[in-house]
Formats: C-alpha cells, structure tokens, sequence
C-alpha cells in the first residue's frame, strides 16, 4: 500500500519538479496528485480520502482537510505564517528532506497502519567474537557487494559507538536515537524517514546513536523490532554487532539468514574464535547459518570444517577504500 500524497501550489514548475522526482525516485512510497487552485483541491478532497498533503498556505484556508491524515503546509522561508495548527515543511530543500520529513511525521500519526509491502530482506548478521577483526569493514564490504549485484542494500550497526562518519563521505540527518523513542508506533515509517544514501557506494544507513547509553538500554525485544522494521520492503538488512555475546545479540543471530563471523590472523582473534567454536552452545545453534571469513589474508582454520571465505589483505589506510575494494571480491560459501 502507498501513501496518497496531495502536492497543493500555485508554483506549476515547482510542482512538476517535486511530483517528477517522487514518481522516478520514490514510486513504491508515494502515489502523487498535484494541483493548483483551490476548486481542483476540493474536487480531490471530495473523491477520496488522501493520506497526506502538502499545502502552501493560501490552500490551507479555502479547503476542508477533515478527510486527510497528515496535512502539511509548504512555506517559503520569506513567508509569514499565519496560525493554523498545522506543522510546516519547508518548500526548497532537497526532496530526499521533504520526503524524510513527510514519513517521520506520518508515522506520528499511523500507528498501527502499514503502508509497505510485508516482503521482508535478506537478513544478514555481521559478528566476531574478538574486537578489531575488520568486522564493519566487512559488513560494508558485504552490502556494496550485494548493491553491484543490483540488490537494495541497508547497513544497520547496532554498536555503541558508531564508526559510520569513517567509512561514509557525509554523515548528515537525524539519529537512530529518534527512533528508539518511537518503537511502540510506525517504527518501519520513521526508518524510511531517517534512512541515508552514500552517494559513493549505494548504501543506505542510518546516524549512529546520540549517546552510548541510547543504544546500550535497548532490549532483546527492541532489537527484533528494529531489525524488522529495517527489513521491511529491501532486499539485503546488513547488520553489524558488538563483540559480545549477550541476549541482543543472540537475538539478531536468531532473526539472521545467514550470520558471518569474522576473524582476523592475531593470536587473540584466533584464540576467541576457537573459544566460541568450541565452548559456546550458541554457536551450536548457528552452525547451519553460520560462514566464517577469514579476513586480512587469514587462512582458514584447518579445524574449522563449515562454510568459509578468504579475504585479501588490503594494503590501504583508507577504510573506504577497503571495504569498497573487498566488495568486488569473493562473497561465495
């Protein structure tokens, strides 16, 4: 199901750019009508409910907007407002920033409508026992892989301290933080809101946590919202964990189609790997789903007998063009 969008201006060429740009860019979101007077407003009021509209502010008065959800109005940052108890978008800015800022408000106000289609990705979970193993460098290098073989690939790190703003060009938008505040409502339409693009490899992720504490106080039943959420109508969900072993991790392990444990040559990496291998049930439990990659040229372990990937080392001190580097490598198992 679509959102039903009304696009209200008097500015024909700004409405035939804005209405372009969501049919091209944002064709599964949104279902676009767009028009200009007043009458024709009131004619498509008057046929059907729409789910949301934005108005400039001489259309805001003439109309009755009792049969739409979400009513917005579309300023001018030259304009003066007038009171009308409606929230405000700003008309020109990026459409990606209209299009975020219409979602995270319609999520406000949809709570418990879906408005996508219940397909859900490929959920692939990104691991290792020991820190400093090329674990996120892998899980980028993973979901760029996964974009070059035309899949629409999310990148989700449920670390504590994020490391996006290393390996993506521009870390701008608003924080995964605003979306904990909201699991008990439309979590899948808030993420559509906040989710970004790297423009240099296709990955779309989302603003790492304001604080530690923001990430570190969610439960096991949080995570399984999220990570649902995130899911939602993609093809690939990469996410990428701490190393640790705790109930939110086991969790994701649980959701995960495929959960790949990356280790690197060092004794210690190594040495925890064969811990968990050998001495955790959890593994156990995973064993069908679970892929090693031996990662900065690591050989395989010869006591390791399940699937398994070699990946080179790369000589760079550039995390982006590692993970882009390792993305055209061998992800076969």
């Amino acid at each position: 199901m679509k959102i039903k969008l009304l696009i209200a201006t008097e500015d024909s060429d700004y409405a035939e750019h804005l209405s372009n740009v969501l049919t091209e860019k944002y064709s599964e979101t949104f279902e676009v009508s767009v028009c200009s007077s007043s009458e024709r407003l009131r004619g498509l009021l008057a046929s059907g409910r729409h789910d949301a509209a934005l108005l400039e502010q001489s259309f805001t008065s003439a109309v009755n907007l009792d049969s739409t959800l979400l009513p917005l109005m579309l300023i001018d940052e030259s304009e003066i407002v007038s009171e009308s108890g409606l929230k405000h978008i700003r008309k020109y800015q990026r459409v990606s920033a209209i299009v975020g800022n219409v979602l995270e408000n319609y999520a406000e106000v949809s709570t418990g409508i879906s408005s996508y289609s219940a397909d859900k990705a490929k959920i692939t979970a990104v691991w290792s026992p020991s820190g400093g193993s090329g674990k996120t460098t892998v899980a980028l290098a993973f979901a760029a892989h996964k974009i070059l073989s035309g899949k629409q690939s999310v990148y989700l790190s449920l670390e504590n301290f994020s490391s996006a703003s290393a390996y993506f060009q521009e870390v701008t938008g608003k924080s995964i933080s605003k979306v904990f505040e909201k699991l008990d409502s439309n979590v899948q339409m808030f993420l559509m809101g906040i989710r970004q693009q790297d423009s240099g490899s296709g990955i779309s992720y989302f603003c790492g946590p304001e604080n530690y504490d923001d990430m570190n106080i969610l439960t096991a039943d949080d995570i399984e919202t999220l990570v649902g959420a995130c899911a939602a109508g993609i093809d690939e969900l990469i996410v990428d964990m701490s190393s640790q072993c705790d109930e939110r991790v086991k969790k994701v392990f649980s959701l995960a189609d495929t959960v790949l444990i990356v280790c690197d040559p060092s004794n210690a990496s190594q040495g925890k790997l064969r811990q968990f291998i050998n001495q955790h049930n959890v593994f156990g439990q995973i064993r069908d789903k679970a892929v090693l990659v031996n990662n900065k040229g690591t050989k395989k372990a010869e006591t390791y007998t399940g699937k398994s990937i070699q990946l080179p080392l790369v000589q760079s001190a550039d995390p982006i063009s590692v993970f882009k580097t390792l993305s055209g490598g061998n992800f076969d198992w």
